[in-house]
């Protein structure tokens, strides 16, 4: 048997025969797009976004749609599942084209282009070869035309953390192929941001000609958490889960605001953890280590992924929360600290109303709790700003920014 062969059986003893903890660890994923009766608690969802893409399925234009939610509500999942039933739905001689781009990955127009020509291009109809590099946008485009043309009477484009690219000309430009005169092939986007105010901040041109229609994710409950991790069990081996598992890694996510990403992550970094320890099963106390390295992995990927200017006022909230017995600051106390980090930065400092924006961001995200306080009618309403997580954390993680790690106040 050659090198690369593979083999029914495991015969070296460095290699167990099966895994005694995971049956199906794709189960798991995060990008696992599951069977419609997996999908918990988005059965209206899944209806609403459905009556906007109906049109590609009788062969005419489907709706632009923006989903707005926090991480792990379900918003790339049932994307994705509602394109793959369009697609199955298509009535005869409607062909629908869906691809799936990850703007945190495709974050500038060409490279964003580049992969949705790669994804939906099939070269024995187009005769065409979309290369990953080398090419300027415009021929990308040109390409992405013919191929759509092509193939397609509509397709749907999914930009998920469309808020992570470097500008706004992509949706532009999708948005008004067909009315340009660019394409036939009608094209409907679903665009996907966890940050409320992400149309409100692009150009008027852009408001213009994507024309969208909103959905809002609302976060899972405990019991709807419970029912996705029950749905996703067999990916364990039987048995391997001990009866305490699923309530505890759901209990954990539903405090971190209902997030189902988090809770599959807790869950399978409990399998982990269990047969790293060579455990049979999979008991609570490895739930409670799961917890604390999912907690640290999703904090960092929320911090690692924001802008410099909204690193910058968590900086200047946490230096306060650092540097001061109290936990909670007026806006207008961090905006001063933030000044502060700004100049030392060499970075421009944004207005106050721009800055209490970004602090109403991270509170969405979770990152940041706000309170009203009435200080009486002398004193008027006022907003205090309080880190929901560790100070120490947050300021460490927030400093692995190179542009950051200029601020050192120790």
């Amino acid at each position: 048997m050659t090198s690369g062969s593979p083999s029914n059986t495991v015969d070296d003893p460095l290699f167990e025969a099966g895994h005694r903890i995971f049956s199906n660890k794709d189960l798991l994923k995060i990008g696992h797009v599951p069977e419609a009766d997996r999908i918990v608690g988005r059965d209206e969802e899944i209806s609403k976004l459905a009556k906007r893409l109906n049109g590609a399925v009788h062969g005419y234009s489907p709706e632009n749609v923006m989903i707005y939610g926090k991480t792990g509500t379900g918003k790339s999942l049932v994307s994705r599942h509602v394109c793959q039933r369009a697609q199955n739905a298509a009535q005869d001689g409607v062909s629908i084209g869906t691809a799936y781009i990850d703007c945190a990955e495709d974050n500038t127009e060409t490279q964003a282009i580049s992969s949705l020509g790669a994804k939906l291009n099939d070269e024995s109809i187009t005769d065409i070869t979309v290369p990953h590099t080398g090419l300027s946008t415009s021929k990308y485009y040109k390409f992405l035309w013919k191929i759509l043309d092509a193939q397609f009477d509509s397709a749907i484009i999914i930009l998920d953390e469309i808020d992570l690219m470097n500008d706004d000309s992509l949706l532009m430009k999708l948005s008004r192929a067909e009315e340009a005169g660019k394409i036939d092939c009608s094209i409907g986007i679903i665009a996907i941001s966890n940050k409320i105010q992400y149309v409100d901040n692009t150009n008027e041109r852009v408001k213009s000609s994507f024309q969208h229609k909103e959905l809002f994710f609302k976060p899972y409950d405990a019991n709807q958490l419970r029912e996705i991790m029950r749905n996703r069990a067999d990916a364990f081996q039987d048995g391997v889960l001990s009866d305490d598992v699923i309530p505890l890694s759901a209990a954990f996510a539903a405090q971190e605001h209902g997030d189902a990403r988090k809770a599959i992550d807790i869950l399978r970094h409990a399998g982990e953890v269990a047969y790293e320890d060579g455990a049979d099963k999979v008991q609570e106390e490895h739930v409670r280590q799961a917890q604390q390295h999912a907690e640290k992995d999703r904090f960092r990927e929320l911090i690692n992924g924001a802008p410099t200017q909204a690193k910058a006022a968590l900086l200047a909230l946490t230096e306060l929360s650092v540097n001061s017995e109290d936990d909670a600051f007026l806006t207008s106390r961090v905006y001063d600290q933030y000044e502060q980090i700004c100049e030392f930065l060499d970075m421009d400092v944004l207005s106050v109303r721009r800055f209490r924006d970004i602090l109403k961001e991270q509170a969405f995200l979770g990152i940041v709790e706000i309170e009203k306080i009435n200080k009486g009618s002398a004193g008027g309403i006022h907003l205090q700003n309080r880190l929901i997580e560790d100070p120490h954390v947050v300021r460490e993680t927030i400093l692995e920014d190179t542009r950051m790690q200029n601020w050192d106040q120790d």
